[in-house]
C-alpha cells in the first residue's frame, strides 16, 4: 500500500467506484502514469482529481484508459503463435468437439483476431467458441470496429493480410468473419469469477504490471478456468517461475499446461 495518504485514498475511492483495484498494480509504474494525467489538467492533489472525475463522465473515460495498458499488434513475436498452430491448436481440436478459448485482457482486438485467422486458417474457427475481454470499454468498441493502422499488421503474414482485411481510407477493416466469430465482452481479472472449461487462454503482456500478490491469484484463477490439459498462453516477458505451485506445468516456452 501506498505510503503517500493522497494516493492511498484515491485508491480506495476508484475501488469503490469502479471496481478496479490499483493496489493490486506496481505502485511506481501507475502512479507515474496517473500523476502525469492529473496535471495535465491542472489538478495538485489526486483528492481534487477523484472529486472532478466524479462529477466529468470524459475525466472518468480518460482515466480508464491511462490506467490500462492498450498495446497491441496482430502476431506479436510470431515465433510463439507458430507453435500455438503447428502443436497445441491441433491438441486442443483432436481433443475438443467444440473447443473454448478465451483471450483476457485482449485490448483492440488485435490478439483475438490472430488467433481467429489461424482457426480460419486450420478449419477450425466454424467449431469453436472465442470470447474476449478487457476492463477499458473504450478499447472493446475499437476491437469491435476492427480498424486498424498498418504499423498493427506488421507481422502478418502477407497470404492473411490480402485474406483478412480490406483497406479502407488508410486503415485496414478486418474481415466479417472474424468479427462475428469473437464475442468481445468487459471483465476485470482481478475482480470477476471467471468462467470454467476452457481449452486455452490467452493472456500476454499484462501481467508484468501488477503486483506478485496480484499474479498468484490470477494464475491460480487462470488454472481453475481451464479444463484439465488445457494450455495457458503468456508473454514473452512473463515466464512463470515454479508453475507446479498454481497446478501448471511447462508444456513449451511460455505455455503452460493445467495438470
Amino acid at each position: 500500500m501506498s505510503e503517500d495518504p493522497d494516493f492511498t485514498q484515491f485508491i480506495s475511492q476508484i475501488k469503490r467506484k469502479t471496481a478496479i483495484d490499483l493496489s493490486q498494480y506496481k505502485e511506481a509504474q501507475m502512479k507515474r502514469r496517473l500523476t502525469t494525467l492529473r496535471m495535465k489538467h491542472g489538478f495538485a492533489t489526486f483528492g481534487d482529481y477523484y472529486s472532478a472525475i466524479e462529477g466529468n463522465r470524459a475525466l472518468l473515460n480518460e482515466f480508464l484508459d491511462r490506467m490500462t495498458i492498450n498495446v497491441s499488434e496482430f502476431w506479436r513475436n510470431p515465433q510463439r503463435w507458430e507453435v500455438l498452430q503447428k502443436v497445441f491448436l491441433p491438441e486442443i481440436a483432436s481433443a475438443s468437439l467444440r473447443p473454448r478459448i478465451w483471450s483476457a485482457a485482449c485490448s483492440t482486438g488485435e490478439e483475438p483476431y490472430t488467433i481467429a485467422m489461424i482457426l480460419s486458417e486450420m478449419g477450425l474457427l466454424d467449431r469453436t467458441t472465442l470470447l474476449a475481454t478487457d476492463l477499458d470499454m473504450g478499447v472493446l468498441q475499437k476491437a469491435q470496429e476492427g480498424i486498424y493502422l498498418e504499423r498493427s499488421l506488421r507481422d502478418v503474414p502477407k497470404t492473411s493480410r490480402n485474406k483478412y482485411f480490406k483497406t479502407s481510407e488508410g486503415a485496414y477493416a478486418v474481415s466479417e468473419v472474424l468479427k462475428k466469430a469473437v464475442t468481445f465482452k468487459q471483465g476485470n481479472l482481478l475482480y470477476d469469477k471467471f468462467e470454467s472449461g476452457f481449452d486455452l487462454i490467452v493472456c500476454r503482456n499484462v501481467m508484468i504490471y501488477f503486483t506478485e500478490e496480484a499474479k498468484h491469484q490470477l494464475y491460480h484463477k487462470f488454472a481453475g478456468a481451464l479444463k484439465p490439459g488445457g494450455i495457458l498462453f503468456v508473454g514473452s516477458t512473463e515466464q512463470i517461475f515454479s508453475p507446479a505451485q498454481y497446478g501448471f506445468e511447462t508444456a513449451d516456452t511460455f505455455f503452460y499446461r493445467r495438470t
